[in-house]
């Protein structure tokens, strides 16, 4: 059985995070042979394109992390109806410098929760549009903007609600097909 590992980039650093929580639950409903990684984009610092000949040690080891994963999990908030800076920083420094992206040929899933109605919507096509750039082959469905209300974690962390968690078992088998379909060509092309 063949260990796909995943790097798993979450958008918000605070501490009671839904979409940590989302990303938690999410990683045990992955099959077994998918390991997940969660990078650390908090520390790095701002971006400036001055430093792209030394680089952080922060930013070497994001770029390490990523470049060493099969695949990518982007759990992400929204914040101004876009993605968080620190997502986008952590998003620049790893395509850094031009021509040596860590995220180039990663197959992605991308999802996102909020307390608003309207999920993610809008982070996730922007953060989308950045990925396509980038080279990045991404899941475009089943998308998955979750509106989190009271209630939907139970207390060990785990989807309370039956119909949301057979949601999130479907979009999580769909993206590990994705990722076994993309980074299969990898390692044999």
């Amino acid at each position: 059985m063949s260990q796909y590992r995943i790097a798993l980039i979450v958008g918000s650093l605070r501490r009671d995070s839904i979409n940590k929580k989302l990303a938690e639950a999410l990683v045990r409903l992955a099959p077994k042979e998918f390991s997940f990684h969660r990078c650390e984009i908090g520390d790095l610092p701002l971006y400036n394109q001055d430093d792209d000949g030394n680089q952080a040690p922060q930013v070497k080891r994001l770029k390490q992390e990523v470049s060493g994963a099969d695949g990518l999990l982007f759990v992400t908030p929204e914040y101004n109806r876009s993605v968080p800076g620190v997502l986008k920083n952590a998003i620049d420094h790893a395509s850094r410098p031009y021509g040596q992206s860590a995220w180039a040929g990663k197959p992605a899933g991308v999802i996102g929760a909020s307390i608003g109605s309207i999920g993610t919507a809008m982070s996730q096509q922007h953060l989308r549009n950045m990925l396509a750039y980038l080279d990045v082959p991404t899941m475009g469905q089943p998308e998955a903007f979750i509106h989190v209300k009271d209630g939907f974690f139970d207390a060990d962390g785990n989807v309370a609600s039956e119909d949301s968690r057979k949601f999130l078992q479907g979009w999580m088998d769909r993206y590990v097909e994705w990722v076994r379909t993309h980074a299969g060509e990898a390692r044999t092309g």
